[in-house]
């Protein structure tokens, strides 16, 4: 990814199972937080989750987010992104959240609570890049 620091680019990295807190902003302006898998894909960052859920509304009606990414060897070294969610897809979204399921658990399949969910993939574009650590 090209505006994220090199010293830093490791977080990215699949091998790596960096968890993510996305920040999202509700109706009444107040900030959601929730813990993320993500990857990467060219410049942008990809995140899932199903239709319907708190963070899918927020980044639908206010794509301004911002993305903590937290190295769990390191407690005081992370990543915060803040940019915007530029593309919402649910095209290959099934196949995106079991290969993050494989990423973070080893898991091949995500086993979804709901069996009729739609799954969606969030394209979130780094504006600007800040890191400690």
């Amino acid at each position: 990814m090209n505006n994220f620091p090199e010293s830093h680019q490791d977080l990215l990295a699949d091998e790596t199972k960096a968890f993510g807190y996305l920040a999202t902003i509700l109706s009444d302006g107040t900030p959601q937080l929730t813990p993320v898998w993500f990857n990467v894909d060219g410049d942008f960052i990809q995140l899932n989750s199903a239709k319907g859920r708190v963070k899918d509304v927020n980044m639908r009606e206010r794509p301004q987010v911002a993305l903590v990414i937290h190295d769990q060897k390191i407690p005081l070294r992370y990543a915060q992104v803040r940019g915007r969610i530029v593309e919402i897809s649910g095209e290959g979204a099934r196949q995106h959240i079991n290969d993050l399921s494989k990423k973070y658990t080893g898991n091949k399949e995500f086993k979804l609570k709901d069996p009729n969910e739609v799954r969606l993939i969030y394209k979130l574009l780094p504006e600007k890049v800040q890191v400690a650590g």
